[in-house]
């Protein structure tokens, strides 16, 4: 089973590389998010909240060593940079001072939020945050990046045109600390246009900056992680999707934020014709996982963790993945969740595939 697994997963990649193969490729990849697409940058702040990703199992299987990266290897933008045929995305702050770097950085923060932790904590909410480099902070050094990598307003035209800035996914955290401070599904659905909002602009300034191909993605179907299950778990069976064991009202929150996003979106492309705006259907994808695991090689229970510490879900917040009492899995390829909150690399995998040729972005990403 283990070797068929692997052979997929290899058939999977080539399959995505034959892909890009009569397209041209993009020169460099720009990336702003959180943990779902940060590379190391959260180690090299001063944050403290989850320093597990500094410790094995996280990067176990791929770069056999902790990379700052929340999950056991590779994440969507690894796999998306690996497609065109470029290096992964070293982390901003590794290289803020070093050598300039023309194939990419990476600006994405575990933990980071949409709106600015200043709204956070005017609503007392503030001491949930891991980090307070939220959207704004990683486009101001974008912005410092940019110094070095062009010097005239046309030289920097001709790199951006040929880069692709992925922006998320970002805006879960703004919800899910919310949520851990006992705020209700409904008065977060109030807070959306805040969220979106801060999206929207960051994606207005990047193209102000020069960027003409986005890619968007929307928000994740969070009410099937396992800390969600764990956190809000219901003795009502029918907050469960029958299916797929998912939280309803949590996904179908998930989906209002994306539909909402879908919307501000089509805004942007009438007020910036030239510039390609491209939605990146994260839930969709997702769900499809979901709904089939097997279809998928995920033989080891959805939702389950495959690195915690303990529960029927494998989620433990008194020993989260990294932590004393918490366990890796033998096989995390056979896992979709890996920690109770992120993704295994092969689920990432799968996810990324869906992106690039599995017709999961509006429009196409390759078109």
């Amino acid at each position: 089973m283990k070797t068929m697994k692997i052979l997929v997963f290899f058939f999977c990649c080539l399959s995505l590389r034959s892909a890009l193969s009569s397209h041209s490729r993009y020169d460099a990849i720009f990336n702003l998010g959180d943990s779902h697409s940060d590379t190391g940058n959260y180690p090299l702040t001063e944050a403290t909240a989850f320093l597990v990703i500094k410790s094995l199992p996280y990067g176990e299987t791929f770069f056999r060593r902790p990379t700052g990266r929340c999950s056991d290897g590779r994440l969507i933008v690894d796999f998306i940079a690996e497609a065109f045929g470029l290096p992964y995305l070293p982390p901003y702050l590794a290289v803020a001072k070093g050598a300039r770097v023309r194939t990419g950085v990476n600006f994405a923060v575990t933990g980071a939020t949409a709106v600015d932790p200043s709204f956070f904590y005017a609503q007392k909410i503030g001491q949930q945050l891991w980090t307070n480099d939220s959207l704004s902070v990683q486009l101001g050094w974008f912005k410092n990046l940019k110094k070095s990598l062009c010097t005239t307003k046309q030289a920097c035209d001709e790199h951006f045109k040929k880069s692709l800035f992925m922006i998320g996914e970002i805006g879960e955290n703004d919800y899910m600390f919310s949520l851990l401070s006992g705020r209700s599904i409904k008065q977060l659905r109030a807070f959306v246009p805040l969220v979106v909002g801060a999206i929207t602009r960051a994606i207005s300034v990047l193209i102000e900056e020069g960027a003409v191909d986005l890619m968007v993605s929307g928000q994740l179907p969070v009410g099937c992680t396992s800390m969600f299950l764990t956190v809000f778990q219901s003795t009502n069976e029918s907050a469960y999707d029958k299916r797929t064991g998912c939280l309803k009202a949590y996904n179908a929150f998930f989906k209002y934020h994306n539909n909402y996003l879908k919307q501000k979106l089509q805004n942007l492309r009438q007020q910036y014709p030239h510039a390609r705006i491209i939605y990146a259907d994260y839930y969709g994808v997702a769900m499809s996982i979901y709904r089939s695991p097997k279809h998928y090689g995920f033989y080891g229970g959805t939702p389950r963790a495959c690195c915690g510490g303990g529960g029927p879900h494998n989620f433990n917040t008194t020993a989260v993945c990294g932590q004393i009492g918490a366990t890796p899995c033998k096989d995390p390829s056979a896992f979709a969740d890996w920690d109770g909150i992120h993704f295994t690399e092969s689920a990432y995998h799968h996810i990324a595939k869906g992106l690039i040729s599995g017709g999961f972005t509006s429009p196409p990403l390759l078109s």
